[in-house]
């Protein structure tokens, strides 16, 4: 996986983390107006049922995007020099926690919108709220973190926030920085 995602072109990684998911909005909102002019009484129901892939499209782009950014730092990380070696506990623990948060997160949204849930919601919030927040740390610092090995592949130096800065920008608006990040991430990867 970790040489798929590194020998990706930079359009194909766009197509992947953006192409899919706006395909299914598309397809998605077709077919909610449709089934809305064919049928003036449609129920609520009808539109929840619109949003049955919403998980699994999730999932989809959170794989991939993750996957790319552990494709990164597992596949670059050979090529930084033994004096410079970076430690990865840290990366691997930021990186799993907002994965099972998703996944916990999807699931009970799921259940809550199938009316399978009867939790309180003042109950949620105090669970959900300080997990979404560590969960969005761990996305930040895992951003951070494949910017910095980017940055010291390239320079083959200790690098600090300063030098990597455009990269972790250019990480976190993906759907820009896919276009700069993906050439260079294919040209390292390949000394």
């Amino acid at each position: 996986m970790i040489n798929f995602f590194l020998k990706l072109k930079h359009w194909q990684l766009f197509f992947l983390l953006l192409g899919i998911p706006l395909i299914f909005q598309f397809y998605t909102m077709f077919s909610f107006f449709s089934d809305f002019e064919a049928d003036a009484n449609s129920n609520s129901e009808d539109i929840l049922n619109s949003f049955d892939l919403f998980p699994i499209i999730m999932i989809l782009f959170t794989v991939l995007f993750f996957g790319w950014f552990w494709s990164i730092v597992m596949g670059l990380k050979k090529q930084i020099p033994s004096e410079l070696k970076m430690q990865t506990g840290r990366f691997k623990l930021f990186f799993f926690f907002p994965l099972i948060y998703i996944l916990f997160f999807l699931i009970y949204m799921t259940d809550f919108f199938n009316g399978l849930n009867n939790t309180n919601d003042s109950e949620i919030i105090g669970i959900i709220l300080p997990l979404h927040l560590f969960s969005m740390f761990c996305i930040f610092y895992t951003m951070y973190f494949v910017a910095k090995t980017i940055k010291t592949v390239e320079l083959k130096r200790t690098v600090r926030f300063g030098d990597f800065a455009g990269e972790f920008f250019l990480l976190w608006f993906y759907f820009v920085g896919i276009w700069i990040i993906q050439p260079k991430v294919n040209k390292l990867s390949k000394n």
